[in-house]
């Protein structure tokens, strides 16, 4: 089949619809039973997460499109208002399911293990006293609703922000009748009130909404009037950065521009009571200039994603995941020297059912060995408080040369990152933001040190960020090296990042954006011409996600010649898999359970001798054209079968795996008759502890 044969519209799943399907598997953990209760209402909230953020980046980033270029279409064909009326139906039927999971599951369920979330017309009345001496003494004060009328015009509403809509009747002080106000509710109020036992007779894990309390105590902030209605609506608005890289001469100050304007971007959606009236609505809506179809009707808080609170409040290890202590080789621990280990042989980390703290004490030991010269990596998602940065910040007091490469622009994390910066300046630690257009959104970090007359490099890279809290949850690689072309290699980007050159060529590493996309071009097509002389070839590939074109073309070329492939993709994939004459040698499956599947992995066949990669980078036209990502080789035996070997694992998982189908759905793995349920994360688990 010809090259542009492979780019039929029908050959392609729409991007777009891909991530909320993505969603659809996320939520239908909250009604698995083997899963603990608890960790169930958590999945319910992060599919709600997940949607805010569809609509903050992906549904406006459509808008736009449809706004400028309404005749474009998309690898599936569809022109942005097409996609736009798909994504309507689909994120409806998310959001009604997502609310029917809330009430009539998870509720009554938590409610058998005493866990209660009290309805106001349910309230004792010991329970009423106290919620609202509460509402007084706690709420009242800092409440601040604003009437509408001609000196008091609608209020800017912040982005995903809890409001009420009042209507009212009746005068105030000043003889005025505006019949509407809006209150903003701050966001440091916790959204969830557990109620106190002692106090209110109630049980031990009674809860309120804050809502809720609104409510019921509305008619307090309005003396005189009559409050007929109140109601709660959330406005979700473009959260995307635009930053203009042809008119940037300070990032810093361009992203921290950007991050105030973040609140009050267009809008994109409204949340809003189920029960609001329909007049009450129509003015919402006008006010906020959105489509109906934009519009999502809530039978429930409009945020679901705030009940995640109660998890940490609740002491019931029976209904949460039991706890695990990841496991720490004897050779990488405190009182190791880290430097001995790596010299010795090549370390790989799969988190989190390895320990993340080798990571930090190896920036630890560089930070206090007086032997290390220099410290060089990169951070994209860390905190400012992490013991990584707390590492960086003792090695340039302790006068070692300390460069780190800070990713302003790590969407959601700019404020954090730029805070960081700022501690990292204060340290006298040389910050730089990368290259003006790229994300720098490799992992990696270098050490130089000074052994005898010899300059040594060590390195770690990883598929994931340097943050010790997501490496407890999410799945990564991480691997130390002290290779003497793979440190080179490493050095090299680093003064690509730091300073101004030319590309140099790297011996072992592919990079984006200029390696990276032409070199897995390159080894698929190897295994295509394999295949083709009658020698072995299969592709194992595992990514969060796979949308870019010309390799998933490349990909479809491989099963047309024969070749195997397995993907294992956590999120959005837009290949078709199973089209005959095209894809049947394709199978796609996502891996959905207690860990985030995170880590980035390429093996290659080549007739026997299988290569195998980790990466910082997805199949995704950002990380192969427009980011600064790393893909390293797995060379060591041991290592390398043991990557092999764990990709294997991934596809004999029938409990957890979803398998995509022709038509973008996916169907949830289930054992065949006789055959053992096989859970690859409970398995890993397993084989560390």
């Amino acid at each position: 089949m010809e090259k542009n044969e492979l780019k039929k519209p029908e050959y392609y799943i729409n991007r777009e619809l891909s991530l909320l399907e993505f969603n659809v598997r996320v939520l239908a953990q909250a009604t698995d039973e083997s899963v603990p209760l608890l960790e169930r209402l958590n999945y319910l909230c992060i599919s709600s997460s997940n949607l805010d953020e569809f609509f903050e980046v992906r549904v406006a980033s459509v808008l736009q499109m449809a706004n400028i270029d309404p005749g474009a279409f998309s690898a599936d064909g569809l022109t942005p208002n097409e996609q736009l009326e798909s994504i309507n139906v689909k994120a409806h039927q998310l959001v009604e399911a997502q609310y029917h999971v809330l009430n009539n599951i998870l509720i009554p369920e938590l409610s058998e293990q005493q866990i209660c979330f009290i309805r106001r017309d349910k309230w004792t009345s010991v329970q009423k006293k106290w919620l609202s001496k509460y509402f007084n003494e706690e709420l009242l004060p800092i409440l601040t609703p604003v009437g509408l009328d001609s000196a008091h015009p609608f209020p800017r509403i912040l982005n995903k922000s809890l409001n009420f809509i009042i209507s009212l009747t009746g005068k105030d002080a000043f003889g005025r009748n505006s019949g509407r106000a809006i209150l903003q509710v701050p966001r440091a109020l916790p959204r969830i009130i557990q109620l106190p036992a002692e106090e209110t007779n109630s049980g031990s894990y009674d809860f309120v909404f804050l809502s809720s309390i609104i409510h019921a105590f509305v008619n307090e902030l309005f003396n005189g009037m009559t409050v007929k209605g109140c109601h709660q609506f959330r406005v979700t608005r473009n959260s995307d950065f635009f930053v203009d890289d042809d008119a940037i001469d300070d990032l810093l100050h361009a992203v921290e521009g950007e991050l105030v304007m973040r609140n009050y971007g267009d809008e994109v959606r409204m949340e809003i009571d189920e029960n609001c009236p329909e007049d009450t609505v129509f003015f919402l809506k006008e006010r906020f200039r959105l489509n109906p179809d934009r519009v999502f009707y809530a039978s429930g808080p409009v945020n679901l994603s705030r009940l995640q609170a109660i998890y940490s409040l609740i002491d019931r290890p029976d209904i949460k995941f039991p706890p695990f202590k990841p496991y720490s080789a004897s050779q990488l621990g405190r009182k190791r020297n880290i430097f001995d280990a790596i010299k010795k042989q090549d370390i790989l980390l799969h988190h989190p059912y390895e320990s993340f703290l080798p990571v930090v004490e190896f920036i630890r030991q560089s930070a206090v060995d007086p032997n290390v010269l220099a410290i060089k990596q990169t951070l994209y998602r860390t905190g400012v408080d992490s013991p990584v940065v707390a590492a960086l910040v003792k090695a340039a007091l302790a006068g070692k040369e300390v460069t780190v490469v800070i990713e302003l622009r790590a969407r959601f994390d700019e404020k954090e990152n730029i805070d960081l910066a700022a501690k990292l300046q204060e340290a006298a630690v040389h910050v730089v933001y990368g290259v003006v257009g790229y994300k720098t959104h490799a992992k990696m970090c270098l050490v130089l040190r000074k052994e005898g007359k010899t300059l040594r490099n060590y390195v770690h890279l990883g598929t994931g960020n340097y943050h010790p809290k997501t490496a407890r949850v999410y799945t990564d690689y991480g691997l130390f090296s002290c290779n003497k072309e793979l440190g080179e290699d490493v050095r090299r980007i680093f003064v690509q990042l730091t300073s101004l050159g030319k590309v140099t060529k790297l011996n072992k590493l592919l990079q984006s954006p200029f390696t990276l996309h032409d070199g897995l071009l390159a080894k698929i097509e190897r295994e295509i011409e394999n295949k083709k002389k009658g020698k072995s070839a299969k592709i194992v590939i595992k990514v969060n996600a796979v949308v870019e074109e010309q390799l998933i073309q490349a990909l479809y070329k491989a099963s047309q010649a024969g070749v195997e492939v397995k993907l294992i993709v956590r999120g959005v994939c837009c290949l078709r898999p199973g089209i005959v004459g095209v894809s049947e040698n394709i199978e796609v499956r996502s891996i959905i359970g207690r860990f985030l599947e995170h880590t980035r992995v390429y093996a290659f066949d080549n007739a026997g001798e299988w290569e195998v990669y980790g990466a910082s980078a997805d199949l995704m036209n950002r990380n192969m054209f427009s980011r600064v990502e790393t893909c390293f080789p797995i060379e060591n035996k041991k290592l390398h079968d043991r990557v092999l070997n764990d990709l294997d694992c991934y596809l004999k998982d029938n409990t957890q795996a979803w398998i995509l189908q022709n038509d973008g759905s996916y169907i949830q793995a289930m054992p065949k008759d006789g055959e053992a349920p096989y859970l690859v994360q409970h398995e890993l688990l397993k084989a560390f502890q």
